[in-house]
Order: structure tokens, then C-alpha cells, then sequence
């Protein structure tokens, strides 16, 4: 398997984690976003969004992240992301797409880009636009996981499960811009927790092999 990604996006983040839960082995491969590499025509034969993260598995080709470990978890069930019945599957989902649907496309760089470049934001105002969809988007996962009463080490439980694997990318996001984290000590203790693991640590940003 191929893993097309970038060390620095949250999305890619999500499926190395994935993959080494599982115990998968990937080249990578490293399309350089800040650099622009994803408008390469030859990045653009495989993928026509040219975003990352991608998959090639064989002939096949996988985009969008959250379909990624999904496909991951249906070839690859041991152990599972997405674990019990439809009813907990269902949580799981949901809670991820808090994040990857609710929190994460609002600060991709794309987005950020668009701000400044074509609609003057500045920088002060950027960081304001970061902070306010950061910090309310984590406040809904926090309360969520206090009522529900679903969490245990983990999002789900005690073990991880797709939502850790969507959780920590933006966690480390969220530290990147400098957003406020002590307004959600549940999700930052399930944090904690995940950066035990290497499977969480060793897939970070800062140990890929195309980190800055």
C-alpha cells in the first residue's frame, strides 16, 4: 500500500494512525501542500480533488480520509475501529464527523488561504476565525462525551476506536494555532491516553519522514 499525505495535515494524521493500529505497512509518500505539490499534473492523474490523504491499495485508489479507515476497518477488521452494534457504530461515527465535518474544514489551509489571500483577513482576525471554530467545535465533543457516557480511556470504551484516531490530529491542530484547550478536560485526558500509544506518537507530525 501507498499512504499519498502530507506530515502536517490533520487527515493524513488520521489514517497513518489507523494503519498502525492495525499494524499496516505503507510507503509514503509526500505531497508537499505548502509547497504546492498537490497541483503537480502528475498528483492530479491520481488524484482529481488533488487532496491528500490517498490511498493506493494494488490497482485501487481510496480518498477522503474518514472513507480511508473505513475501508481500512472492512479489509483489515483486527482490531476494530468501529467496534460493537449499529447503535455504537453510529456514536462513533457521529463524534467523529464532529470533527473532521464540524471543526477541521474550517482551518485547513485551503480555507486559511482563502482568508488572507483573496479576502484580506488579517492576521489577527485569521487567528480569531481559528480559535472560534477550534475551541466551540471542541466544547460539543467534550459535552458529548460527558452526557453520553460512552468514553472510558478512549472515545469509546478502552480502546481506540475511529473518533481517537480523528480526535488527535486536531488536538495537536488546536496547539499548533495556540486555541484554548482547559474548556475540554475530557477530550484532553482521551488525549493524553492516545499519545501512550505508538501507534498515536509514532505517526505524529513531527516524526514523518517529510516534517520541517
Amino acid at each position: 500500500m501507498e499512504l499519498y499525505n502530507y506530515f502536517r495535515s490533520s487527515a493524513s494524521y488520521r489514517v497513518r494512525i489507523a494503519m498502525a493500529l492495525k499494524g499496516l505497512d505503507f510507503d509514503y509518500k509526500s505531497v508537499h501542500l505548502a509547497k504546492n505539490e498537490q497541483f503537480n499534473e502528475s498528483y492530479a492523474a491520481v488524484s482529481a480533488s488533488r487532496l491528500v490523504p490517498l490511498l493506493k491499495d494494488g490497482d485501487a485508489l481510496v480518498t477522503q480520509s474518514m472513507a480511508i479507515i473505513e475501508y481500512l476497518d472492512e479489509t483489515h477488521p483486527e482490531p476494530p475501529l468501529l467496534p460493537g452494534d449499529a447503535l455504537c457504530r453510529a456514536y462513533i461515527r457521529a463524534l467523529s464527523q464532529d470533527i473532521a465535518c464540524e471543526i477541521h474544514p474550517l482551518n485547513n489551509l485551503r480555507v486559511l488561504r482563502y482568508l488572507v489571500k483573496d479576502l484580506a483577513v488579517g492576521e489577527d482576525n485569521k487567528n480569531r476565525w481559528i480559535h472560534h471554530w477550534v475551541e466551540s467545535g471542541l466544547a460539543v465533543v467534550e459535552q458529548r462525551l460527558k452526557a453520553e457516557g460512552r468514553s472510558g480511556r478512549f472515545c469509546f470504551g478502552d480502546a481506540p476506536t475511529m473518533a481517537d484516531c480523528v480526535l488527535v490530529p486536531q488536538i495537536f491542530n488546536a496547539q499548533r494555532f495556540n486555541s484554548r484547550l482547559d474548556h475540554v478536560p475530557t477530550v484532553m485526558k482521551i488525549f493524553e491516553q492516545c499519545m501512550t500509544l505508538d501507534a498515536f506518537s509514532k505517526t505524529q507530525p513531527s516524526a514523518c519522514p517529510d516534517a520541517e
